[in-house]
Order: C-alpha cells, then sequence, then structure tokens
C-alpha cells in the first residue's frame, strides 16, 4: 500500500478547543496560554490571556508539539512510557530539541479514531490544572486524550 487516508485537524476545532480551555481558566481565575498544534506539530493557534506570563507562550508550544509528536499526555516518562529520573529528562529534552520535547504535564494529543492529529499544550497554572483544561479542551470536540 503507498497511500493511506488520514484525518486532520480542521481550524474551526483547533477553535473550539481554544475557545473551551479560555472559558475554563476565565471560570478559575487563571491567566494561561493555550497552544495548538497539528499532527506535524505545527502551531495553528496561540494565545496568552490578559496578565499571562510572557514564558508561558513558549512553555505551552512545546507542551503542545509534544503531545503530539509522543502521541500521548506530556509528562516525566520517554519514549517507551518509562518514568525518567531528572537527568535523563534534562537530557531527553536536549536531545530532542527544547522546543520539541517537555517533561511538564498540561500537553495532550487530540486522538480521533486512533489517529493522532493534533496536541494542546496549557501553561500558566499548576500542573494538575494545565492537564485537566488542556484534557478538556481536546474532549470539547469529541477527541480523546489518551
Amino acid at each position: 500500500m503507498n497511500f493511506t487516508d488520514a484525518k486532520r485537524l480542521t481550524n474551526a476545532g483547533a477553535r473550539r478547543m481554544m475557545a473551551t480551555a479560555l472559558a475554563a481558566a476565565e471560570r478559575d481565575g487563571i491567566a494561561i496560554s493555550v497552544a495548538i498544534a497539528d499532527a506535524g506539530g505545527h502551531l495553528m493557534l496561540l494565545e496568552r490571556m490578559d496578565g499571562g506570563r510572557f514564558h508561558t507562550v513558549h512553555s505551552a508550544t512545546t507542551k503542545a508539539v509534544c503531545a503530539a509528536s509522543n502521541r500521548r499526555p506530556t509528562g516525566a516518562r520517554g519514549a517507551q512510557a518509562q518514568a525518567l529520573d531528572t537527568i535523563h529528562a534534562i537530557g531527553l529534552a536536549l536531545a530532542a530539541g527544547a522546543e520539541r520535547w517537555t517533561a511538564m504535564e498540561g500537553g495532550c494529543p487530540v486522538i480521533v479514531g486512533g489517529e493522532c492529529v493534533g496536541g494542546v499544550g496549557v501553561s500558566g497554572g499548576n500542573f494538575e490544572f494545565d492537564e485537566r483544561v488542556a484534557r478538556e479542551a481536546v474532549e470539547s470536540i469529541g477527541a480523546s486524550a489518551k
């Protein structure tokens, strides 16, 4: 077989996820940045809320790209989902590229029919908040984060 049909994340889907994430942050009073990338890790949407710290733009983008690339939520896990200690997590980030891999929670893949069509990254709250908001954003379009 030389070709296959592939799903793609649409701009409308990315906008719906963005709206969901921003609404959750506004409801909880936390200023965040949200990045949404396609399956290839290319940025589709990026927004930093008023009051959001400038470094959260880079963190959210890295989380979205990493989640899309690994096809699983971000965190301190290696290629085979093995737990990583701090030295190995830093080494992996350096090997992959600081803008392509992170051990920080808050990034979720967008899985549709078993196929990864993108990633969502949230930064600005604590790790649990960022992960919850990213997951809610993914689920808002009927996709899965696992």
